[in-house]
């Protein structure tokens, strides 16, 4: 009787230490409980709680939803592979898949790796000389774009892979700071806004045109119809690296656009942009003409994808006829 009273007498004990301490019996009898709970009550500030016993307790948060894979995609070609079934399968859109691949050639060939994004935007390789502060330079980022994501610590090794996340509604920023594509982000708009498109790009019985593609006549590219003069604007933003005569395209101006396209803009009149300048969609680049191989005034515009032309169309703001 007088072992039970003791066993009696220390529990009372136990139980008013517990109540004078802040923590309910539980919470002393389970360690792993009161290691997580605060006594009294809380005082939030920012990422800091204080309990009533100054006790810090930082709250733990937990994702609702599946954090991106931050690590760029290499992708094997495989046989038969093009851009479009590699963006159809992936569900990327395939101007990012140029983007992130600046020297990319076609037709692709099998067993070339490519780099793709985890998230919307695009893939850089570090080279020699780069810093942060060079490439947020080169690419118009914000000053944590690059540090955050890629989770920099330190200076860049060459040939590290760095992803670039973009929003898809704004789209690429030229190296000024300003949005590339501010009309259309990630589509290509009418080089002359409502001015029909007279000729498509694929094979024609047009005599003019040369052979391409196993074809006797291919129209590289589309004739958008204006008379001489007319303004004609970058349908999409990027830099313009060449400007002067080409052969069947007399005066031209090229541009590398922000998705790694080449825009060609043909049979000029003038050309009011230099090589180097960077532009936006929408600027005025060049005025219409007929030089080159052309028999009246209008706009030939090639698009170019690993040193191939490609279908331009559908162009956002032109008529079809």
């Amino acid at each position: 009787m007088r072992r039970l009273d003791r066993y009696v007498t220390h529990a009372v004990l136990l139980l008013v230490a517990a109540l004078m301490s802040g923590y309910s019996l539980v919470g002393y009898l389970n360690p792993a409980a009161r290691s997580v709970a605060a006594a009294g009550p809380i005082d939030v500030t920012g990422d800091t709680w204080l309990g009533r016993d100054s006790t810090i307790v930082k709250p733990v948060y937990i994702p609702t939803a599946p954090l991106p894979n931050r690590a760029a995609i290499h992708y094997t070609v495989a046989a038969g592979d093009t851009l479009d079934s590699i963006a159809a399968d992936l569900k990327i859109p395939w101007r990012e898949i140029t983007w992130s691949n600046p020297n990319l050639k076609l037709p692709l060939k099998e067993g070339e790796v490519l780099h793709l994004p985890p998230v919307p935007g695009f893939v850089i390789v570090a080279k020699k000389g780069d810093t942060v502060d060079s490439l947020t330079a080169r690419y118009g980022l914000g000053p944590t774009t690059l540090v955050d994501f890629n989770r920099i610590r330190g200076s860049l090794t060459p040939g590290t892979l760095l992803v670039v996340p973009v929003d898809p509604l704004v789209g690429p920023t030229l190296s000024s700071g300003e949005v590339a594509d501010p009309i259309a982000p990630g589509k290509l708009v009418c080089p002359i806004p409502g001015a029909p498109i007279i000729q498509g790009f694929g094979p024609t019985s047009f005599a003019l045109e040369p052979a391409y593609g196993g074809y006797l006549h291919f129209h590289l590219g589309l004739d958008i119809l204006a008379g001489y003069g007319t303004p004609i604007e970058a349908a999409a933003g990027g830099v313009v690296t060449a400007v002067g005569y080409a052969d069947l395209f007399g005066l031209r101006v090229e541009i590398r656009d922000s998705y790694g396209l080449t825009e060609i803009y043909a049979h000029l009149q003038a050309a009011t942009v230099i090589a180097g300048q960077p532009v936006q969609q929408g600027q005025e680049i060049a005025l219409v003409g007929s030089t080159g191989l052309s028999i009246g005034a209008h706009l030939h515009m090639q698009l170019e994808v690993g040193g191939l032309p490609t279908d331009p169309g559908p162009l956002q703001g032109c008529q079809v006829s």
